[in-house]
């Protein structure tokens, strides 16, 4: 893996055993088997235990049996889920940072207790849903609603692109009380209440080792003490999703780090014309250089994200811009280590075309990268380009 700058001396002890911890989980259970899955669109649940034994899942808050690590620490995790697959990584981001996030953040002291000891163990699965058929870029216009019904909350609406959904039993659902233009809040929904239909989302050609859903709300009722009482509007789901942008951030570096030690490697073996490895030509040393300097980037960027979020100055846009880069150059990697590999690149024999097809999806899920570069460019004018 590369770290021309040797980053991992700034990592303290626990952050370098949590990073250790990590990699041998991900070389041990998900390389040897994760092209079948991906192949298979399956997604093995015994993952979702081992990796809350390993402490990862909520991995940076505390108490309520969440590890308390430090923001670094959370993103070398991410980043070695994703050197395995952007599926694993996607569901631990879901689990730690939308779902227990999002009740550790606004949750009654009841819900806290009820939920997240289980979700952080991995005997428990969540879901976050947020996004809808019509509305992904611009979830402030969501038609889900939430209709008072005396001691309850009557829930109608469909989310989509739901990590997690087919195997969630509970789901973090955004929704509008009353009406159209209500305020928005969130709720605590069991997916096996009456009224609750969830469907998966088939012949995806990405993230196939991904559970992706639709989630339907046909008169779900839930009682009152379904919603969440710490906070009412869009700082609720948006907040969440800075805190996911970043784990993206860090494991983007995990899916590039994974393509460019393939395509090293294959460089060095492969041997064209007879003469020499394929690594001994200028086209291809050029190539290596522009991944692993994308990758140094990266790494820099993702490990001062996390510093700022550390010392509670981090905003919204740094990690718009974190997430807009990072996305995109693994992106970029990918393709450059695809070439490298020729037509060897496009098979399951080798990671690149399962992370290329991964990270498309990437560059698109939590904020589109034009989506970032428009919060960025209204940071740096003060005019906002999203409407007219």
């Amino acid at each position: 893996m590369p770290d021309y700058f040797d980053l991992a001396r700034h990592l303290s002890p626990d952050e370098e055993r949590v990073r250790r911890a990590v990699r041998a989980f991900v070389d041990d259970r998900v390389l040897p088997s994760i092209a079948g899955h991906w192949e298979g669109a399956t997604f093995p649940l015994e993952w979702a235990r081992e990796v809350g034994a390993l402490g990862v899942l909520g991995c940076n808050l505390a108490g309520y049996g969440c590890a308390g690590w430090s923001e670094v620490a959370y993103g070398v995790a991410m980043q070695e889920l994703e050197r395995g697959d952007s599926g694993v990584r996607s569901f631990a981001s879901v689990q730690g940072s939308l779902v227990i996030g999002a009740i550790h953040a606004f949750g009654s002291e009841e819900q806290k207790r009820q939920y997240i000891p289980a979700l952080a163990a991995g005997t428990m699965i969540g879901c976050f849903g947020l996004t809808e058929p019509e509305f992904g870029s611009n979830p402030a216009a969501m038609r889900t609603v939430a209709v008072d019904d005396g001691d309850a909350y009557i829930l109608r609406g469909v989310k989509r692109w739901v990590t997690n959904g087919g195997i969630a039993e509970v789901a973090v659902i955004w929704a509008k009380l009353g009406g159209a233009d209500g305020e928005v809040r969130g709720f605590l929904v069991p997916t096996a209440t009456r009224g609750v239909d969830v469907r998966s989302i088939e012949r995806k050609v990405s993230l196939r080792a991904s559970v992706s859903s639709e989630i339907h709300l046909d008169d779900a009722r839930v009682p009152k003490d379904a919603i969440l009482p710490g906070v009412r509007g869009m700082r609720g789901p948006l907040t969440c999703l800075s805190a996911a942008r970043l784990g993206i951030a860090w494991g983007a570096i995990g899916a590039a780090t994974a393509c460019f030690d393939a395509a090293l490697a294959y460089a060095k073996a492969r041997v064209q014309f007879g003469v020499k490895p394929i690594a001994g030509h200028q086209l291809v040393q050029a190539k290596l250089a522009d991944v692993v300097t994308d990758i140094a980037a990266m790494q820099l960027m993702a490990l001062e994200t996390s510093r700022l979020k550390s010392e509670g100055r981090l905003r919204p846009q740094h990690v718009s811009l974190v997430k807009r880069h990072n996305a995109r150059a693994a992106l970029n990697a990918a393709r450059t280590c695809r070439d490298i590999l020729g037509a060897n690149g496009i098979t399951l024999d080798y990671p690149v075309m399962r992370h290329l097809c991964n990270l498309e999806t990437v560059v698109t899920y939590e904020g589109t990268h034009d989506i970032h570069t428009l919060v960025i460019g209204q940071d740096l004018t003060g005019i906002a380009a999203f409407e007219g």
